[in-house]
């Protein structure tokens, strides 16, 4: 008994040793990379129409926009101020710059942003953000960002949030015939911009 004993956890010891070794060898094999840890998302307005386009009657229904964008969580750090600094340009979401797809021509404010695609960044301020269209595409965080590439630029006030929103949202609602909101929330903020089609 005794020797089992002293042998118990030279065999635990082999035993994950080989499991680890083998997870190394599934890993160098491996020829995709891993998981992000900040998810990609899409979003639609009119919300949803990939799916109802797909599985619903959309007679007469035609999609706006449409944004690409990348997902940071808070995991319990100061956002907007700190791990965002204010008055610095944005991603607007996490690794590459969010892709902002207008089908038809938008209106906000008095500024009509003409149909294209576009790299959506902000300037988050504590009482207001910037919101850029960028006509440069296809870009990793803002480290490149060129004012001259501005295709509009909006001032859109803070709301705060009474509830933590943990991982940066993006929605599109619609308020009224041809006219909606694009919220973005993150932390205990609130942005939320209005435009007609």
């Amino acid at each position: 008994m005794e020797k089992y004993i002293k042998t118990a956890p030279l065999m635990v010891f082999i035993f994950l040793a080989s499991c680890s070794l083998q997870g190394n060898k599934e890993q160098k094999n491996q020829e995709f990379n891993g998981i992000d840890k900040s998810s990609m998302d899409m979003i639609y307005y009119p919300d949803g129409f990939a799916y109802k386009k797909t599985f619903k009657d959309l007679s007469g229904d035609s999609i706006v926009a449409r944004i690409i964008f990348g997902r940071p969580k808070k995991n319990d750090r100061e956002v907007f101020g700190e791990m965002v600094p204010y008055g610095k340009v944005w991603r607007t979401g996490a690794n590459e710059a969010t892709e902002f797809t207008a089908y038809q021509n938008l209106i906000f404010g008095a500024d009509t942003l003409s149909a294209g695609t576009y790299t959506l960044y902000t300037i988050p301020e504590e009482h207001q953000w910037t919101i850029i269209f960028s006509n440069h595409l296809n870009v990793w965080g803002a480290y490149k960002y060129d004012i001259k590439e501005d295709a509009l630029r909006i001032i859109q006030k803070v709301v705060p949030s009474p509830e933590i929103i943990e991982v940066f949202s993006m929605r599109f609602e619609n308020t009224e015939k041809n006219k909606a909101l694009l919220k973005l929330a993150w932390d205990q903020i609130k942005v939320e911009i209005p435009f007609s089609h």
